[in-house]
């Protein structure tokens, strides 16, 4: 696998940039927390200003949204699979 850096055919990303990622899950008072914890094994310059949180019209679900700077395609790569391997995540955009 290639590396990720600008110009890789792998893809049309530019590193190091700014990449905002959804989290969906059900609404809990702590969805937000775990999902900074889960990213921020992956991106440890995370500041607590990357997050913001939104929760449906009826309160059932939650969406974080975390705003990272990524420095690879490997290191997003990671973050997704350790969102997508929680139990508590129903979807990452």
């Amino acid at each position: 696998m290639k590396n990720g850096r600008g110009g890789n055919s792998d893809t049309l990303l530019e590193f190091p940039c700014t990449f905002p990622i959804k989290v969906v899950g059900r609404a809990a008072p702590d969805f937000d927390a775990l999902v900074y914890r889960l990213v921020r094994q992956h991106a440890p310059d995370l500041g607590e200003g990357a997050l913001s949180t939104r929760t449906s019209g009826q309160g059932n679900y939650q969406a974080v949204t975390v705003v990272v700077r990524a420095t690879s395609k490997a290191q997003l790569d990671a973050i997704y699979r350790s969102l997508t391997a929680c139990e508590r995540v129903l979807m990452v955009l």
